[in-house]
């Protein structure tokens, strides 16, 4: 493990080799303990613990906000003594990825984004996306308790009973590798402010990345209710340079669905 200091004084931690070319790894949850993230088939991987979570020290609350945590990553990166940095972003840590490549792109040499949050380009999932999906699941043998959470969700009781429920859904695979993820602690407090009003405009980042000359590879998960492929489509589109692909019968966690079929997505970066 290694720590540095933020432009604010925080002391953040980082897990994983720092030599001339990591792929920094930012985690999703939002603000979720980068160990879930431990399991990536990949090489010179290096976590990040965002500020709250894991490692790292408790931050104040309105330091939490995505877009505050971009000069995180950017004092990562003069820290590791890096001109570029290659980065890869998780659900809502694709969400800091994107900010920050939108900020400095003359400091991203390659950007992944697997299953990112669809919030800061405003790309809407509606219900009906995520039902299409969902009753194709019907004969998995947890699917009949599991559907009962999602319609209590689409009839407006949003519950954390009933996101519970929904577990498996987010998963290609409901084994004990995907209960595992499960166990790894999230800074709730943090996440609530992660994407407080005015953390981004998405026109503005759609104006940014259509200019992005980065070489970006986006992964959608077959299955994932998070970002189904058809809005994943939509996203990819926004990029000049991006390749984008679907990994067979994968969910919101690709790398534990099917680790070899992960890594080889990763590795054909354009």
């Amino acid at each position: 493990m290694g720590t540095f200091k933020t432009s604010d004084g925080v002391s953040l931690a980082y897990h994983g080799p720092s030599g001339p070319d990591p792929l920094i790894c930012l985690p999703g949850g939002p603000m979720q303990a980068s160990s879930y993230l431990n399991g990536l088939p990949l090489e010179h991987v290096l976590r990040l613990d965002l500020r709250g979570t894991g490692d790292s020290e408790e931050a104040p609350k309105e330091t939490y906000r995505a877009d505050r945590q971009i000069d995180d990553v950017e004092a990562l990166r003069e820290h590791l003594g890096l001109d570029q940095l290659r980065l890869l972003g998780h659900s809502a840590g694709a969400t800091l990825a994107l900010l920050y490549a939108a900020r400095f792109p003359q400091h991203v040499k390659e950007l992944v984004l697997v299953a990112p949050s669809p919030r800061p380009v405003g790309i809407d999932v509606t219900d009906a996306d995520r039902r299409e999906l969902a009753l194709q699941r019907g004969g998995e043998p947890w699917y009949a308790e599991a559907i009962k959470g999602f319609e209590e969700i689409w009839a407006g009781n949003v519950t954390p009973e009933a996101f519970a429920k929904i577990s498996p859904f987010w998963h290609g695979r409901w084994d004990d590798a995907a209960r595992a993820l499960d166990d790894h602690p999230r800074n709730s407090e943090a996440a609530q402010e992660y994407y407080a009003d005015g953390v981004f405009d998405p026109e503005q980042v759609r104006a940014a990345l259509k200019n992005l000359d980065v070489p970006t590879l986006l992964l959608a998960g077959e299955v994932d209710v998070a970002l189904p492929p058809k809005r994943a489509q939509e996203y990819a589109d926004l990029f000049p340079r991006a390749q984008f692909v679907v990994q067979p019968g994968a969910g919101h966690f690709p790398w534990v669905d099917d680790p070899e079929a992960f890594a080889a997505a990763v590795q054909r970066i354009p």
